[in-house]
């Protein structure tokens, strides 16, 4: 009997094997729209049975870390299933980071197998990532040359293969996941499969998903919630890696076809669609859940997305990180009124109540290390600090990250572990929670601290201003607060723009004190999102024009 999260997907398929687990693109037509196929519940398990035999036939299985480097779709569920099944470890790195960060991301994680696309193959060999430590090669789709085995021929091998006695704990390891390096050289969250486990009933419960709905995830690893969900997924035609570039036709296209009732994602995603959909007077019927998450959604974005969908629907913004989520969930609504004006005041963003089951507490900023907890951390409601939390989904460790597992972890008088979110905040009185920006990238002058999400909402308000991002250049202690700004459509000339945002920074205590602008092309975001602003890089930038 096994303990996986891979369960999940075999109780769906002996449900309901008809049911359809996913349509995926296969490709355009001549007119340049998506073709699709599908895969029915049962078809999947039987891949996954058939792909898991054949894994651990190779010694892939029980702990064993495998490097998975395959696009979102079919071959993908397939894998990770099989891994999950056999009790390997997939180690999920986001291929678009920094080709060093990337190598040493790999380093640490030292996989045993790589499985890979062709191309990803060759990089491997060309630039040697993890050559120390893999010793098993896996291709998907062409290229076989590449590597050792094919995944096509593993599932021919598995079908004649017996099958094992399944021995995973609930807490064996279960996955490697890297977070996304917005702030630094990603680091790799050991998830064990209990944590999946609790991870499913917190989404469940919190965001109330209706079973046998149809999913749109344009972020690929949401996509593997969608079996225990009891969802049937729709992938994208779309680069994952680019959700701010998204073709909104064609995913609004999708849609409609697949009568899509929930979509996630990005800020960045929801945005262009919602701006397509309101300049082209275009509702959406079907769809009653978007969950949107990555990077705060300002108020003005929760109005665009409502408009486009019918009064019925929700719009969820659910809070946490790869290290712990879901920690809060907020429905957008809550942002607007009174949570959109305290916002554009200067106190943050609204990311709502604490999921049930979640132990959240905000507590002194600090960036040294607490090993043990005491009760005298926890900071009064309205007092800004950084935002902890213990529960069934928090993650226990970095792998092999041992000094940021320290400066992250505190643990409780009953050994649990409480996640540091590196995220500063407050409790407000009715209980909701408010996120003021990130601690590292909080700017601490001489006497006073400024954060980033208040400065940056006061600036979102004025129309000319599309984006935001407030650094600090100099010494901590003795920073100089600078607010980059990406101009919107609206903007009047920079001098004229200039003027009027100082006058409205001025108008806050939150803003005051910020006096020095830059106008910027185009702010760098992260990677996965393509939604959180990337400071150290505007800092950087920052910085050199202010020598010029």
């Amino acid at each position: 009997m096994s303990g996986s999260i891979a369960d999940a997907l075999f109780a769906r398929a002996a449900a309901q094997p008809d049911a359809v687990a996913m349509h995926y693109p296969t490709g355009r037509d001549r007119a340049g729209r998506t073709r699709f196929a599908s895969l029915s519940y049962a078809e999947l398990a039987a891949r996954v049975t058939h792909s898991a035999r054949a894994l651990a036939a190779h010694g892939i299985r029980d702990g064993h870390k495998a490097c998975v480097m395959v696009p979102p779709g079919p071959d993908f569920f397939v894998l990770m299933f099989a891994l999950f099944r056999a009790g390997a470890v997939p180690v999920l790195i986001d291929p678009g980071i920094d080709r060093r960060a990337l190598r040493q991301c790999l380093a640490e994680a030292q996989p045993k197998s790589f499985i890979a696309i062709g191309l990803a193959h060759w990089a491997r060999l060309v630039l040697g990532w993890a050559r120390a430590s893999v010793q098993q090669t896996i291709v998907v789709g062409r290229g076989y040359s590449w590597a050792n085995l094919s995944l096509a021929e593993l599932e021919r091998q598995g079908a004649h293969l017996p099958e094992p006695d399944w021995q995973v704990s609930p807490e064996q390891l279960a996955a490697v996941l890297f977070t996304s390096g917005s702030t630094g050289v990603p680091k790799g969250v050991e998830y064990t499969h209990r944590m999946f486990a609790a991870q499913v009933a917190l989404l469940q419960q919190s965001l109330h998903l209706p079973a046998g709905a149809v999913n749109l995830p344009t972020f690929p690893p949401f996509a593997l919630f969608d079996p225990a969900l009891g969802l049937t997924s729709v992938i994208p035609d779309m680069d994952p890696r680019r959700p701010g570039q998204v073709d909104p036709v064609r995913l609004l296209d999708t849609i409609a076809r697949f009568n899509v009732q929930v979509m996630f994602g990005s800020p960045a995603l929801l945005k262009r669609v919602a701006e397509h959909a309101q300049k082209h007077q275009i509702r959406i019927p079907g769809l009653q859940r978007i969950l949107s998450a990555g990077a705060p959604v300002p108020p003005a974005l929760v109005e665009s997305a409502l408009r486009m969908l019918p009064e019925s629907a929700q719009v969820h913004t659910p809070y946490g990180a790869t290290e712990a989520l879901p920690v809060a969930v907020v429905e957008a609504r809550e942002l607007l009124g009174d949570a959109r004006r305290r916002s554009e005041s200067g106190e943050g963003i609204c990311v709502g109540r604490p999921v049930l089951g979640n132990d959240v507490r905000v507590i002194q900023i600090s960036d040294e290390a607490i090993a043990d907890w005491r009760d005298d951390l926890t900071l009064a409601p309205g007092a800004i600090g950084e935002i902890t939390v213990s529960g069934p989904s928090v993650t226990e460790r970095y792998h092999a990250r041992d000094a940021a597992t320290k400066l992250a972890k505190i643990r409780m008088p009953d050994g649990q572990i409480r996640h540091r979110m590196g995220d500063l905040g407050f409790f407000a009185a009715d209980g909701k929670l408010w996120y003021v920006g990130r601690k590292s990238q909080r700017v601490v002058g001489a006497g006073r601290t400024w954060y980033t999400e208040c400065v940056e909402q006061i600036a979102l308000s004025h129309k000319g201003v599309a984006r935001a991002g407030l650094v600090g250049i100099g010494a901590c202690g003795q920073q100089r607060p600078v607010l980059c700004v990406e101009l919107s459509c609206e903007a009047p000339p920079w001098p004229e723009l200039s003027q009027s945002l100082l006058s409205l920074l001025a108008r806050f205590e939150a803003s005051s004190g910020v006096r020095t602008l830059l106008p910027h092309p185009r702010l760098p975001v992260d990677i996965r999102h393509n939604a959180k602003i990337g400071r150290e890089l505007l800092a950087s930038w920052a910085g050199k024009r202010l020598k010029q």
